[in-house]
């Protein structure tokens, strides 16, 4: 079959701008038969956020930056990118701009959210935010820093200034003075300590007789040591500590009121009655005392005894009235 010259024509002009239309979409970083989601995120500053930059979703690109203009009049910038739909996520999550090296770039990530909300679809505005960058946090931390390091070298120009004022003629000469007592000083000390090496070389026999008693001495001491060990200074320590600990239980029991001294210590009531006896004994021999014909009546010729009259001021009345 024989094609004729138009129809080729017609072929090569649709073959051409479809090539056009195919290489006017790769040059602006959209497919011409993807059916990507489309969202949008706004920014105050982009950071050099370029057309085709990858999106990324836990570190997996999922889509691009497809394109970047103003909002309004306001100053804010509007970022289109393209999302696959292989993965789903609400719509309250964050498009974050980042960045995607140290030495510069940004690229956006997808921070998704699963919190029961609606799934975002093509054409909602996403939430947006941007992660501070190493710049921006070594300019946050070192702001401090230069204050800090500014207001120590305003405060030593203020000391410096404040030292020199102080540091007038007179005071210089003090100091200078003072310089070279010290001096004089340091000389008198050194003069001290050669004195002190040649009396130390003088006397190098006194002082090895000395150390040589002091170590005579610690043998003697440890001679005592071994002597007093073997004496059985360790066995008399045991039987010490065995008896204090029998006295620790002694009193332990009397503490708790076991055995005669126990009970005699906690009992209150045979304290009383032992009290009360003692008190009793004392009267009743104190009546004895006074009285020995109350209790002792002897009769030789078998005389009637006489029936025994308490006196008035008998003291074992008086103490038990």
């Amino acid at each position: 079959m024989k094609i004729s010259r138009e129809i080729k024509t017609g072929i090569i002009v649709v073959g051409g701008i479809l090539l056009f239309l195919m290489g006017f979409s790769y040059l602006k970083s959209s497919s011409l038969f993807d059916n990507d989601k489309m969202f949008y995120a706004v920014y105050n500053n982009v950071g050099g956020l370029q057309t085709g930059t990858p999106v990324s979703i836990n570190g997996y690109n999922v889509g691009k930056v497809n394109g970047i203009r103003f909002k309004d009049d306001s100053g804010q910038l509007l970022v289109t990118f393209s999302v696959s739909n292989e993965f789903e996520f609400s719509n309250q999550s964050r498009a974050e701009l980042y960045d995607t090296g140290i030495i510069g770039g940004k690229g956006i990530q997808i921070i998704p959210m699963f919190d029961g909300a609606a799934m975002a679809k093509s054409g909602d505005t996403l939430l947006s935010s941007i992660k501070p960058g190493l710049t921006d946090l070594v300019q946050k931390n070192l702001a401090p820093l230069q204050h800090k390091i500014e207001g120590a070298v305003s405060n030593a120009d203020s000391l410096l200034i404040n030292f020199n004022q102080i540091l007038d003629a007179k005071t210089k000469n003090d100091l200078r003075e003072s310089i070279s007592g010290l001096n004089a000083l340091v000389k008198s000390f050194q003069g001290s300590a050669t004195a002190l090496n040649g009396i130390l070389v003088d006397n190098k026999g006194s002082l090895d007789t000395s150390v040589q008693n002091l170590e005579t001495m610690t043998d003697n001491f440890k001679l005592l040591s071994d002597s007093i060990s073997k004496v059985g200074l360790a066995t008399t320590l045991k039987s010490l500590e065995s008896t204090m600990t029998s006295l620790d239980l002694m009193l332990a029991k009397v503490e708790k009121g076991d055995g005669t001294l126990g009970k005699l210590m906690t009992d209150e009531e045979l304290y009383t009655n032992l009290a009360n006896s003692s008190k009793e004994l004392d009267l009743l021999l104190q009546d004895f005392r006074l009285n020995p014909k109350r209790y002792v009546n002897v009769s030789v010729f078998g005389k009637k005894q006489i029936e025994y009259e308490v006196p008035e001021d008998d003291p074992a009345q008086n103490n038990q009235n």
